[in-house]
């Protein structure tokens, strides 16, 4: 009998224990640990935070569904890890902390065969002085929670516009290194038109603000797309949609400082400068856990196991982005020193950035960090599983199943707007999420039949199917492995 953990129950850690959990017999322990008790459909969040739903529509228990499945549920937290086991306990284990109930604060070893860190990663707030989601009118949409009050925050501004204030809304990243530059586009869009629906669109002046060099690099160095029969670069497309929204936009920008309706920021030309605002959704910083790693001895090994987030299969030379390569990423998300701990989506290390990386003339870092979330993150968190199931089943270790995000394509629907007649939505495909400038030379390092652009409708449609059908998925309704990553 084999006994899986998995840290997290978020997409990577909810995936990876639905598959091991059907593929593998009852004889075989399948156990999830997190402090979060309900799973969260997180792309939904912006649409609660614009009211268009309930936070109550993107989650549910995780309890009731794990007990059916006969998958064991520790509402805790990881605090450390044991991968050699210590004098006492001769099996590793991650020494967990609960977060509820009668256990409340005591601590204990989790021991397991397998090991799956999903743990993904810490909102990093307090990276940027000021950045607390509900104060300093600055909100968030990376929790239901946030985004329900970031709805909050925005209905009663937009009801003050129509007494006839003026106001200034902020959208975009609040930190120099900040990644998820798509749920910020998604959402400036969003209230964009929310504002039109509510006839308060005079009112506001809408600006992005973001760390990218371009328009629509999304920390991937930009694509060069199809669109509507012709070729088209990301930013192109990005600033024809900013320009027809009529939303403003500040580039190369490292947010260090929020004060109440001021946003503080350093330029790429080494320039301090402010932008003020009554309403301002800054995505933080996403960072490691800080978990710390021991051997048998009690020794720390943190080093083995992290840098950051976790260390896995990449190559993490210290290259210049000349140097990059595709080569340098994770096929398998295994830890080189303790080959039964995986981290799949956003709790593995990435070897560098995606983006070109670029500095202020002050030397600061000013660039976006690799994007991991959605689409990445369950089909690596599947390859994961499928290669324990295999093991397990083989006696062997067996890694077969692999996936490298530089030849892993993606698809995203970003939301421009909801209404089932009024709605829109700006539809990507990229082929591979990490450029091969060597493969595709002449395209920006991506096979243009492959990474495309479409903007309409449609894409609303789409990407509300999208909600009902990953939401059914991951209540593991009948047949719901059908439908793919």
């Amino acid at each position: 009998m084999s006994k899986i953990v998995i840290l997290g129950a978020g997409i990577s850690g909810h995936v990876a224990a639905s598959h091991l959990r059907r593929k593998l017999s009852k004889e075989h322990e399948v156990v999830v640990v997190s402090p979060n008790s309900n799973y969260q459909w997180i792309p939904s969040n912006i649409w609660v935070g614009i009211g268009r739903m309930k936070s109550k529509e993107i989650l549910f228990p995780l309890a009731p569904l794990y007990r059916k499945k006969n998958i064991t549920f520790l509402q805790a937290k990881a605090v450390s890890f044991h991968p050699e086991g210590d004098i006492e306990e001769v099996k590793p284990y991650v020494l967990s902390e609960y977060v509820v109930g009668e256990k409340k604060g005591t601590q204990e070893k989790v021991t397991y065969d397998y090991l799956i860190n999903a743990t993904g990663p810490k909102l990093n707030f307090e990276a940027t002085d000021g950045l607390i989601p509900g104060s300093n009118k600055t909100y968030s949409v990376c929790t239901y929670g946030h985004a329900d009050h970031a709805w909050h925050g925005l209905n009663e501004l937009i009801q003050d516009m129509k007494k006839g204030k003026k106001a200034k809304i902020l959208i975009g990243t609040g930190h120099a290194k900040a990644t998820c530059q798509g749920a910020a586009f998604e959402y400036i869009l969003n209230v964009e038109q929310e504002l039109r629906k509510h006839k308060v669109r005079d009112m506001a002046e809408v600006t992005w603000i973001s760390n990218e060099y371009q328009l629509g690099d999304f920390g991937m160095d930009g694509m060069l797309l199809s669109y509507g029969g012709m070729t088209m670069k990301s930013s192109e497309m990005v600033e024809m949609i900013f320009e027809d929204r009529d939303i403003k936009w500040i580039l190369g920008a490292g947010v260090d400082k929020i004060e109440d309706g001021v946003a503080h920021y350093e330029n790429l030309d080494g320039e301090y400068k402010t932008e003020s605002y009554d309403f301002a959704m800054l995505i933080p910083a996403f960072s490691g856990h800080g978990f710390k790693a021991f051997d048998k001895d009690n020794q720390d090994i943190t080093n083995k196991l992290f840098k950051g987030f976790m260390i896995v299969d990449a190559d993490y030379t210290s290259k210049t982005y000349e140097e990059w390569s595709v080569q340098d990423w994770p096929e398998t998300y295994q830890n080189p020193y303790y080959k039964n701990i995986f981290a799949p989506g956003i709790a593995f290390a990435p070897p560098h950035a995606i983006s070109k990386p670029r500095k202020s003339k002050n030397g600061t870092d000013i660039s976006p960090a690799p994007p991991r979330t959605g689409m990445p993150s369950g089909i690596t968190a599947k390859l994961v599983a499928d290669n324990i199931i295999d093991s397990i089943k083989n006696g062997k270790e067996s890694l077969d199943h692999k996936g490298s995000l530089g030849n892993m394509g993606a698809a995203c629907i970003a939301s421009a707007g909801y209404g089932l007649t009024q709605g829109s939505g700006v539809s990507i495909t990229t082929y591979p999420i990490v450029p091969d400038y060597h493969k595709y030379p002449k395209t920006q390092g991506r096979q243009l039949g492959k990474t495309f652009g479409e903007i309409g409708l449609a894409g609303h449609w789409l990407k509300l199917a999208l909600h009902y059908a990953f939401i059914y998925k991951a209540k593991m309704k009948p047949f719901w492995w059908l439908i793919p990553e």
